[in-house]
């Protein structure tokens, strides 16, 4: 039997009345919203008062009847903010008394609400969890398999390996330790170098460090914002090992570029995807190029476990050596023998349930992702201060976040930018630093990496959850344009 996960209704649609309705038709809307109470407006949709089911319950013990019309009962002397009034004050007001804060604009018009459940704000990220993982889950539970034995570990190595047209699959603990077993495996260590962008996560170069190689920082192409080939090319040296592209935001970097530099100079590579489930270069998966490819799966990515990660190699006897690995260095035929130093990077079979849950879903949560950007593509087009994501024409880009380029004045007001919009209840970010601006890093870069400093310095990414509606990322895309004219 499938566990379903309700959720409230929130469209503001849902929680209005006109005022020339009845108590009939109060509780109509009542129990179809789910939330107690209803907002009565006008014809001009201004808002004139609030009426909870506890009002309409009075009113019937005091001997109305179904009949009579809202305006007699609803409570006119109600709680209501701006629209502009920042998220933190609003939850300042909302209380166990007050839990739905009507928001209404300078003539009185009802734009929007907040509650104790529901925040107006859209987040940058947030999972879709709206598939069998609750049943996944509960059966974890209930045959007391939720350790990292399980079949639902082995089910999501089969679902990912299968998925990225690669044959042996580890599910990992996070997708950090994905990359450091991905490196160990392959034999990475002292004395070697790695590759690495200049613009990614810490995690790409925190792993190479940790396997007591060097990290080499190189540049990345303006329009791709991945790995610049010509730059790889430049910083080999006899000790490079490893290429790590990253395919940056879900946009694939040019593999084909790359796997050339690699055969030629006899190099391994790692294909970082952690931001990149269901791109694809040429056609062809990411993470099918490489020797190993890791995946993450934290709470922001395209699909999530909360934590997780999945290594995936094209030779199975270097799976087989990350597999000891990832289990403690312990000998597959004689119980808590060690023949090697390994790690405990296992996840566990609940994770994995999760992980199942979401693979069943992927092609429907890639297909709203691409309806999200193409929606964002055709609102924000016309802005002349935004330079859109890159999508090259050998591309299929996941859009794991929706990220864009501020023009030079923008850029300079970033934090304000960011601050005001989030006032407005939409968050966004900016993106990564470069690695080699900060100190601990510094000594690590291979490249000028002027590229890398100039997408960092005008990024910024907004809202890229799933479940964001059409609707919503219209309504986003204007109150960005409005805000970016508001700073002129």
């Amino acid at each position: 039997m499938s566990v379903e996960i309700l959720m409230q209704d929130t469209k503001i649609e849902k929680m209005t009345l006109d005022v020339t309705g009845n108590l009939r038709d109060a509780l109509a809307v009542i129990d179809k919203n789910g939330a107690g109470l209803c907002f009565v407006i006008d014809n001009e949709d201004r808002l004139l008062g609030v009426l909870s089911d506890g009002d309409i319950r009075r009113a019937l013990l005091k001997g109305d009847t179904l009949n009579t019309k809202v305006d007699e009962v609803m409570a006119k002397n109600f709680i209501a903010l701006h629209i502009d009034t920042p998220n933190h004050q609003i939850q300042e007001t909302i209380s166990k008394k007050i839990k739905y804060i009507p928001l209404i604009d300078s003539d009185g018009i009802l734009k929007d609400y907040s509650s104790n459940l529901q925040s107006r704000c859209h987040p940058i990220m947030q999972p879709s969890l709206r598939g069998n993982e609750l049943e996944y889950v509960i059966d974890c539970i209930k045959t007391n398999w939720i350790s990292s034995q399980g079949s639902y570990v082995q089910k999501f190595e089969e679902v990912m390996a299968e998925y990225c047209h690669i044959p042996n699959a580890l599910a990992v603990s996070n997708g950090t330790v994905a990359l450091h077993l991905s490196l160990v495996a392959l034999g990475v260590g002292e004395g070697d170098e790695v590759i690495v962008p200049n613009l990614t996560f810490a995690a790409c170069v925190n792993a190479v460090i940790h396997t007591g190689a060097r990290p080499v920082l190189v540049d990345i192409t303006s329009d791709t914002w991945t790995l610049d080939p010509s730059e790889v090319k430049s910083s080999i040296t006899d000790s490079t090992k490893v290429i790590m592209p990253v395919h940056l935001y879900g946009h694939p970097c040019d593999m084909d570029a790359i796997m050339a530099i690699a055969r030629q100079h006899n190099l391994l590579v790692l294909e970082d995807c952690a931001e990149a489930l269901g791109t694809s270069y040429k056609g062809k998966p990411v993470g099918s190029f490489g020797d190993s490819a890791a995946f993450s799966f934290f709470g922001n990515k395209t699909i999530t476990t909360g934590e997780g990660g999945m290594v995936l190699f094209h030779d199975k006897n270097i799976s087989e050596k990350a597999k000891i690995l990832r289990d403690h260095g312990m000998s597959k035929t004689k119980r808590y023998w060690h023949n090697e130093v390994g790690f405990n990077y296992r996840l566990t079979n609940i994770q994995a349930a999760i992980g199942v849950a979401q693979m069943e879903r992927v092609d429907e949560i890639l297909k709203k992702k691409h309806v999200i950007a193409d929606t964002y593509n055709h609102e924000l087009f016309a802005c002349s201060r935004l330079t859109l994501p890159p999508s090259a024409d050998w591309a299929t880009n996941s859009y794991w976040m929706f990220t864009v380029l501020l023009d030079d004045y923008l850029s300079e007001r970033k934090d304000k930018l960011i601050t005001n919009l989030l006032n407005k209840g939409i968050e966004t970010r900016p993106v990564f630093y470069p690695l080699d601006d900060m100190k601990v890093f510094k000594q690590y870069s291979g490249s000028k990496n002027s590229v890398s400093r100039n997408i960092s310095r005008r990024g910024l990414s907004l809202p890229s959850y799933v479940d964001l509606s059409k609707e919503d990322v219209r309504d986003i895309s204007k109150l960005i344009i409005k805000e970016i004219n508001n700073l002129d």
